[in-house]
């Protein structure tokens, strides 16, 4: 009877085996966590007075990789869920410049410059997956953890963009998301948040014209991932 009411049970998605394997796509938001200088907050600091702001910019890009699966108990997995990532953070310089016009007077006007960093990251995100009772072909969980990640550009061809950055960074990850049963294979969508750890920021390379406004960059992200099993 429960079935003719809720429907069949589906046995996919490999939840009773100790180890089991996916794949995923996934589509993110990312952008620079920034922290200004201290010489840039310092009023009496004139040789940053004409940048009026440094601001990030949400920025979108996309990536893939595989998952695997291993079972601690019905519900607790450990996932481990390689990845190339592919990334684009923007950041708009905001400054001040000067025009005379006849009468002599001093008009300010603002200018702003975006400037983009593109990188290609492989990543190897480690996570503890807790998922809530099963309700007939669905299923709740949240995901914890961390992820190690490195950039495949060499640092000496970073170095050339205007806002310069390293080139490895380690994150702490929380996500939640929900499991859909259907016959054949297991779909969880999952929105996962990441907090980069490291300050990816490299001053010395950076352009002078604003580099000594900065003090550290972040990388922080919203990440949907779409899981296959």
């Amino acid at each position: 009877m429960g079935q003719a009411r809720y429907g069949e049970i589906s046995k996919a998605g490999q939840d009773d085996k100790l180890v089991s394997y996916g794949f995923f796509l996934a589509t993110h938001t990312n952008y620079w966590r920034l922290k200004y200088s201290d010489a840039f907050l310092d009023p009496n600091n004139t040789e940053l007075r004409d940048i009026q702001s440094i601001v990030p910019v949400y920025t979108a890009g996309f990536s893939l990789g595989f998952l695997v699966t291993f079972r601690l108990h019905d519900q607790a997995n450990i996932l481990f869920t390689p990845k190339v990532g592919f990334y684009e953070f923007r950041t708009d310089v905001n400054t001040f410049s000067v025009s005379q016009p006849g009468n002599g007077e001093n008009n300010f006007l603002r200018n702003t410059e975006t400037y983009v960093n593109e990188a290609t990251m492989v990543e190897f995100p480690l996570l503890f997956k807790y998922k809530a009772q099963r309700f007939n072909n669905t299923r709740m969980f949240f995901t914890g953890g961390g992820s190690y990640m490195f950039r495949t550009k060499e640092q000496e061809e970073a170095d050339i963009e205007d806002i310069a950055t390293l080139g490895r960074d380690v994150t702490v990850d929380l996500g939640l998301g929900f499991d859909f049963y259907f016959k054949y294979f297991k779909f969880s969508p999952e929105v996962r948040f990441s907090h980069g750890l490291l300050n990816m920021y490299r001053a010395e390379a950076t352009n002078p014209a604003f580099r000594d406004a900065i003090s550290e960059m972040r990388r922080k992200s919203i990440t949907l991932y779409l899981h296959f099993q």
